[in-house]
């Protein structure tokens, strides 16, 4: 048996990954609940097309994570995946339960993160995908970057201590430790919104998640 009842797949989790990118999000959460994978290198989608049309041939929209379950599904979506992980596994230890009372601000702020800041990486990662010239572009990815510090200060001042629901950990504090890691960056977020940058390095201080942000980060 596997996490928590969940079997164990003779085929394991297959996750399309790149050190450091959004991965990470789900490569922490398999390591949390026990389950095996296997880490599929993608290379830059970007700038590389051979690892773009690699990708293309499991998921047409070209985007990490991708991840390939047991069964030879295919899912992505980030969001997703953490809230099918915890259903799957019959954990409520990263996503609060249905009766839970840290469970509406958990899913509100879940999809905040993922509908509102990860979309900004998507439009400021190459600018010039939306903004083909190149001065233009410049100037869209610095506003772009503007408004995603305006969306960390927001979830910062909904932001509990120790953990973002309060006392109690979940997948937030994950988004939140992966995420300081990206724009804007560590240095930021100290400076900024401490009370996130303290949450990140606790999350980055649990053993269980030890090795997997030593090989996504170093």
């Amino acid at each position: 048996m596997g996490a928590d009842g969940v079997k164990a797949a003779a085929v394991p989790w297959r996750l399309w990954h790149n050190p450091g990118w959004g991965s990470a999000l789900v490569e922490m959460q398999l390591v949390w609940y026990g389950l095996p994978y296997e880490l599929i290198e993608v290379g830059d989608i970007y700038a590389d097309v051979e690892a773009r049309q690699r990708l293309a041939g499991v998921n047409a929209r070209v985007q990490v994570p991708t991840l390939l379950l047991p069964g030879g599904q295919v899912m992505t979506e980030s969001a997703a995946i953490t809230l099918y992980l915890a259903d799957l596994t019959g954990r409520d230890d990263l996503v609060p339960g249905p009766g839970a009372a840290e469970r509406a601000a958990f899913l509100r702020w879940l999809v905040f993160i993922v509908a509102n800041i990860y979309p900004t990486f998507t439009f400021a990662d190459v600018p010039t995908r939306f903004v083909r010239d190149e001065a233009a572009a410049k100037g869209f990815r610095s506003a772009v970057e503007t408004y995603a510090q305006t969306l960390w200060r927001e979830v910062a001042g909904a932001a509990g201590a120790p953990w973002f629901l309060g006392e109690r950990f979940s997948a937030l504090d994950i988004y939140i430790a992966v995420m300081n890691h990206w724009r804007p960056r560590g240095d930021w977020f100290a400076a900024e919104t401490p009370g996130l940058a303290a949450i990140a390095r606790r999350v980055e201080a649990m053993p269980e998640l030890a090795e997997a942000f030593k090989r996504n980060f170093g």
